[in-house]
């Protein structure tokens, strides 16, 4: 099988040398690079590289300007999205071309929606365009391209094709693991590609914070903290909390980031970590909120406490939906239903519970968990779930 790489520059030129130990590889690059080639058969043109490969990886650039690489101070600047012109003129060249029994794949980083929304590929392209982002360090980049964490495809439909396929069959070759696969549509692929890299973001501005703090109170190894929370394993570092749902609660956790919001302004950090989770919390809720209204004005909402199996409904976001609810003129109940009453929309704001609840018929039940299952003569709607029209 021949490959082929549009764009060889600090991803795409690495991965074409590596991928040419296993496979015939040709590259193209607006910048002549032929004799910086190591294995990889320079091309003169997209068109000459297209006839020459089956498989085409699209590696060019989707920069920000220069003023925005985190060099300089950039949150006081407008923000903005990548410049995607590089791959928007790759794939209107590509689309000109015989593209029979080709397979398109893109590893570019681009932002959830784009592929579908922005790009706009036309429909040639699309049904064989593959979005394969890459999870990739600068510095390391072969070792991390055959040592994967994941490997992480997406189509048009989230549906396995052909073109699938032949892209696993090559990196069986070229991987020297059994990885882990990430596959669905091309908006999961993006997600999974953006928020892994700001996970990384966030995690470091933590613990950078605990070192600002030590700094400025004084009797504190920041490192002793730090390695006593990355030996966290069952929820800290570990799968624990990743289940997007109800937001966080309980007497402990909203009332500790309050209050670390107050100790940022008290040490005059010049930044405030906590306020912002909790504002995005309160938003969050509200979204939820707005949803669950858009489908009725009286609403039952499953689950009062923080979470399942207690009473305690301090910090509870149950009650807070409900506070964002009533805002906006609902009527609101909790965990009971009088059938004489029509109430007939549902909250299941508690993870695996109220599978027996008895509804009414033709009730709307929405659960922000994704997992309760089909009931005959009611609505079920898993919010979060947008694969399916809502």
């Amino acid at each position: 099988m021949n490959i082929g790489f549009i764009g060889l520059g600090k991803l795409g030129l690495p991965c074409a040398e590596e991928f040419s130990r296993h496979f015939d590889t040709y590259g193209y690059d607006v910048a002549n690079i032929e004799s910086d080639l190591v294995g990889v058969k320079w091309t003169r043109s997209i068109e000459e590289l297209t006839r020459s490969s089956e498989v085409i990886f699209i590696a060019v650039q989707t920069p920000h300007d220069k003023n925005y690489d985190g060099s300089k101070p950039t949150s006081e600047l407008e923000v903005k999205d990548f410049d995607y012109s590089y791959v928007q003129n790759v794939l209107t060249e590509l689309s000109g071309f015989d593209l029979e029994d080709k397979t398109i794949v893109l590893i570019s980083t681009v932002l959830p929606g784009t592929i579908r929304n922005i790009l706009k590929a036309p429909k040639k392209i699309q049904e064989r365009l593959v979005y394969n982002p890459y999870l990739i360090a600068m510095g390391t980049e072969v070792e991390d391209l055959i040592n994967p964490e994941m490997l992480i495809v997406g189509n048009e439909s989230g549906e396995r094709d052909h073109h699938i396929e032949r892209l696993e069959n090559i990196y069986k070759k070229v991987i020297n693991k059994d990885f882990k696969k990430m596959f669905g549509t091309w908006e999961e692929a993006e997600s999974t590609k953006i928020f892994y890299n700001t996970f990384i973001s966030t995690k470091i501005s933590l613990v950078n914070m605990i070192q600002d703090v030590a700094m400025k109170i004084g009797n504190i190894n920041c490192d002793k903290v730090t390695d006593a929370l990355s030996e966290s394993s069952m929820r800290i570092i570990s799968p624990m909390y990743m289940k997007a749902g109800m937001g966080d609660g309980g007497p402990c956790h909203p009332r500790d980031n309050i209050a670390l919001s107050s100790l940022a302004k008290r040490l005059e950090l010049g930044y405030d970590l906590f306020g912002s989770i909790m504002h995005s919390r309160e938003q969050q809720a509200k979204n939820l909120a707005c949803f669950v209204f858009s489908h009725g004005k009286k609403i039952c909402i499953l689950g009062e406490s923080f979470k399942p199996n207690s009473k305690i409904k301090t910090g509870s976001s149950s009650l807070l939906v409900a506070y964002y609810l009533k805002e906006l003129g609902a009527e609101v109940c909790f965990d009971k239903h009088d059938e004489k009453s029509d109430h007939n929309t549902f909250l299941v704001a508690h993870r695996g519970c109220f599978y027996d609840y008895t509804f009414p018929e033709n009730s709307i039940i929405i659960d922000p968990w994704r997992e309760f299952p089909d009931i005959e003569n009611s609505k079920v709607i898993h919010y979060g779930n947008t694969t399916n029209v809502l």
